[in-house]
Formats: C-alpha cells, sequence, structure tokens
C-alpha cells in the first residue's frame, strides 16, 4: 500500500468511524457534561477519538508485518493499555492514582523496551550526555506528555489539529531517517486525527475523550524513541514538534506548583483557556495552535537538514513567539477583570 493511498484511505476510515460512535455515543448517553473546568455549555458526546486509537493501531500492525519491525509491537502493546485506561476514565473517572499508576507501569515498559534517551542536542550548544538519569528523563517524559496532551484537549479542534500537524512532523522525519515503521504510525496519526477533525472542528459535535488524548500523548512521546536508533537527535526533535503543548501544560503546571495550588484539580489557567475567557473563538485558537506545530515542523526539518539559521529562531524566535501570546492572554484577562470590578461598583 503507498502512503498517497493510504493517507486518504485512512482519512474517510476515521471520518465514517467517528459518525458511527458518535451515533453510539447519543444512543448510551455517553457524554461529556460541563464542570468547572469546562469551555463547552452543553454535554457532547466523547469517545470519538477511540477511532484514531483503531487506525493507528492497524497501521502500527501492517508496519510491523511488512518491516519486521518487532520493538513496534510494544508500542502497540503499551499504547492500547494507555487507551483502554483513557475509555474507562471516560467512562467512569477513575482516580488519578490508578491512572497515574497505570500509567507509570506502561512507561517503565516502554523505556526498558525501546530504550532511553542517552544524550540530548540543544541547537546553539550542542550535545549534552545524559548517562543513567537518561533513563530517568525518558519515564519522565513519556508519562509527562501522555498526561499532557489529555490536559491541552480542552476547546474544539485543538487536540487533533495539533496531532494532524505533528504527524505530518513526524511522517516528513521519519522519510529522511528512512524508518518505516515511524513513518506509517505518523501518518495513520495525522489523517486519522484529520479525519476526526471534521467532526470535532467548532462548534464540535464529538469530543476526542481520553481514550486518544492519552493515547496520542503517549505516541508522540515514543515515536522519539522508536525512530532513535535511525539517526537525528530524537529527543529534542520530539519536544520541538511538541512545543506548543509542552509549553501550555508544562509553564502552567509548573506555576501551580509554586503557587502550591493542587496541580490534579480542574483549572482555567492554561494559555488556551485564558484566551478563550478574553474573547478568542475556539477555532481561532485551535487554528493558530496548528500553524506554531507547522511553524515547529518546518524549523525541526531545517535544523535536522542542518540549516544555519534554524537554530537561532528555535532558541530564540519560539519562546519569544509564546511569552508574546502569554502576554497576550494576560492582558486580555487584566482587562476583562477591570471591567469587570467597574461594572460591579
Amino acid at each position: 500500500m503507498t502512503p498517497t493511498f493510504a493517507y486518504p484511505l485512512i482519512l474517510v476510515l476515521s471520518y465514517l468511524g467517528v459518525w458511527i460512535i458518535r451515533r453510539y455515543a447519543e444512543k448510551r448517553s455517553i457524554l461529556d457534561h460541563p464542570n468547572e473546568r469546562s469551555l463547552h455549555s452543553t454535554p457532547t458526546p466523547r469517545g470519538g477519538g477511540l477511532m484514531i486509537v483503531l487506525l493507528v493501531t492497524a497501521a502500527g500492525l501492517w508496519a510491523v508485518y511488512e518491516a519486521g519491525f518487532t520493538r513496534g509491537l510494544i508500542y502497540i502493546v503499551c499504547g492500547l493499555v494507555i487507551a483502554w485506561l483513557g475509555w474507562r476514565d471516560d467512562l467512569h473517572s477513575l482516580s488519578p492514582r490508578l491512572r497515574f499508576g497505570v500509567q507509570s507501569l506502561v512507561a517503565l515498559a516502554s523505556v526498558l523496551g525501546l530504550g532511553y534517551f542517552k544524550s540530548v542536542t540543544i541547537p546553539l550548544f550542542g550535545e549534552l550526555q545524559l548517562g543513567v538519569v537518561g533513563f530517568v528523563i525518558t519515564f519522565l517524559w513519556i508519562v509527562g506528555l501522555t498526561n499532557a496532551y489529555n490536559f491541552m484537549d480542552g476547546i474544539d479542534g485543538l487536540a487533533g489539529g495539533v496531532a494532524f500537524a505533528g504527524g505530518i512532523g513526524w511522517m516528513l522525519l521519519s522519510v529522511n531517517m528512512e524508518n518505516t515503521f515511524a513513518f506509517w504510525v505518523a501518518l495513520a496519526v495525522s489523517a486519522s486525527s484529520l479525519g476526526f477533525l471534521i467532526h470535532n472542528w467548532s462548534p464540535a459535535k464529538i469530543f476526542m475523550g481520553d481514550v486518544s488524548s492519552t493515547f496520542l500523548g503517549y505516541t508522540f512521546a515514543v515515536l522519539p524513541l522508536l525512530a532513535a536508533d535511525e539517526g537525528g537527535d530524537a529527543l529534542m526533535l520530539g519536544t520541538l514538534l511538541m512545543w506548543t503543548i509542552i509549553m501550555d501544560a508544562g509553564v502552567t503546571f509548573i506555576q501551580r506548583a509554586l503557587r502550591r495550588e493542587n496541580v490534579l484539580a480542574a483549572h482555567r489557567t492554561h494559555v488556551y483557556q485564558r484566551l478563550v475567557a478574553g474573547g478568542y473563538s475556539h477555532a481561532t485558537i485551535s487554528f493558530m495552535f496548528m500553524v506554531l506545530t507547522f511553524v515547529a515542523v518546518r524549523l525541526t526539518l531545517a535544523w535536522s537538514q542542518g540549516a544555519v539559521i534554524a537554530p537561532v529562531l528555535i532558541i530564540f524566535g519560539l519562546p519569544a513567539i509564546w511569552i508574546l501570546l502569554t502576554r497576550h492572554a494576560n492582558d486580555l484577562n487584566n482587562t476583562l477583570n477591570t471591567t469587570d470590578t467597574k461594572d460591579t461598583k
């Protein structure tokens, strides 16, 4: 099967599959009800991302059969465990302790089976040897990105849009690395996410659910490990493609921890949430995050190909964009708070 044929095929199967899941969820009342963290006002079917899991798994199994990449089986089994855990959470709201416990076991199995990052190359600064510390960093990277992606699945189109763009990024990188398995997984992630996105774009008719948001987070976390033995700096490449997710979820987590808040409690302090509060539509914000992911894709490819300007743009340009975006979100909320204060006097 050629990529030219496979991509539209998976896209169509995803679109049709999500439509079927949506009808099933409506009949069985598998709905996402608004709470204090929600940015939607009406109960909406969830679990549409299950089709992403099924199609990516199918593509992975096909790639294992064709390419003989047996390490891919570890990813498939671990990914299905993460998806199953997310699906159970969608249905019954599992405790954080149980979720993190299972995710930690999956991360440990992944590190033992797929290896860990022994070094990281930072643009402009060169390679840093991690040694055995890389084992711990890889474990935290997998657990962290799995949950960060889930945290960012809060508005219509954001998680699906980033997955669509990030999948294309890994497709292009995998071609350069000549890694067949990583290529097919990335292709399935991108195509199935785009098919889902048609249903999930604002106003969303169905939500992704933890079944897929955690699965996608896990997938983007281990794609660097799956491609690591083929060349390129895996950890930095993976970080760059997920930079919007990492910046928003990571910085918010650190800020809340420093304020001694319950980091697992529902909140509305992510940048994307503050942009919504400031008046931006879901579609505008999701499109913005998708474009910023494509910017990272372009810079990642340029850096991997040795472009001189790429490291400068990565180290200084991307953080500058995020600082400006964060300040804009803060200004919007400060203006809103000032207006509300005046109105109550």
